[in-house]
């Protein structure tokens, strides 16, 4: 099976690729500094010629709210478009957990308008929604942090790590399309306050983590259910403490 990786050289997308390759598979990870371009539409048509499935882990850029919609747009757009033409037979495309519940965020519109341009496009799909990556834990204590303080809010979140994640997606590359949403989730649940507090901890920061209700989450405000699946999410195996002793120490 041929399967192209928008995004192959990125964080998922690298673990993905070495999963499908193992299994035998013929796998391109494609990437602009691979010469392949969705914004501009660099490489799709060679690249997807005799393509049977793509897996869509790119990523905007930047996170300013018309610089993201812009990017999942006109990448969204572009991509399908050369799948219809080569005659790909499944899309697959990683989003977020709770994309449609925080739409106050410039980052979920984006991930919501990406979501429908593949529902419209009459591509075979399957859309994974995911919550937080473990890996993220860090930048999401410094987007709350003001001095010694991290102001976070204590809505649950479910974490999952990244090789958790490419064990789900290469599983979804291999399977029939669903022409749907599955998710998938961390093993455990926790606060977000709470979980970067330990988070911290582990690491020898000496910031404080404060609660707040009216922390927003990337400019939305959460509630307890807005990042965490009960749709029977895909639980991945890794914990917490499992993940944090792998992580390479600076």
């Amino acid at each position: 099976m041929k399967i192209v990786i928008i995004g192959g050289t990125g964080l998922i997308g690298t673990k993905t690729v070495e999963r499908l390759r193992k299994q035998g598979h013929e796998v391109i990870a494609a990437s602009p500094n691979t010469g392949v371009n969705t914004v501009i539409g660099e490489g799709l048509a060679e690249t997807l010629t005799g393509c049977d499935v793509v897996i869509d882990l790119a990523n905007a850029p930047s996170f300013e709210d018309k610089a993201v919609l812009d990017f999942f747009e006109t990448s969204g757009r572009n991509l399908l478009a050369a799948e219809r033409s080569a005659g790909v037979k499944h899309h697959i495309a990683l989003s977020v957990v709770g994309t449609e519940r925080l739409q106050e965020s410039g980052y979920f519109r984006g991930k919501l308008a990406q979501e429908k341009l593949i529902k419209a496009s009459g591509i075979p799909y399957t859309i994974v929604h995911s919550t937080q990556f473990m890996e993220f834990l860090g930048g999401i204590a410094q987007s709350g942090t003001v001095g010694d303080t991290v102001r976070l809010s204590p809505a649950y979140v479910q974490p999952i790590a990244s090789d958790d994640v490419a064990d789900a997606m290469a599983a979804v590359a291999l399977a029939a399309p669903v022409n749907g949403t599955v998710e998938i989730a961390g093993p455990e649940r926790s606060r977000l306050s709470d979980l970067v507090a330990r988070y911290l901890k582990a690491s020898g920061d000496n910031r404080k983590v404060e609660p707040d209700r009216e922390a927003r989450y990337f400019g939305a405000l959460l509630k307890d259910g807005s990042l965490v699946s009960d749709d029977n999410p895909r639980l991945g195996r890794i914990t917490f403490e499992e993940w944090f002793a792998s992580v390479p120490r600076k």
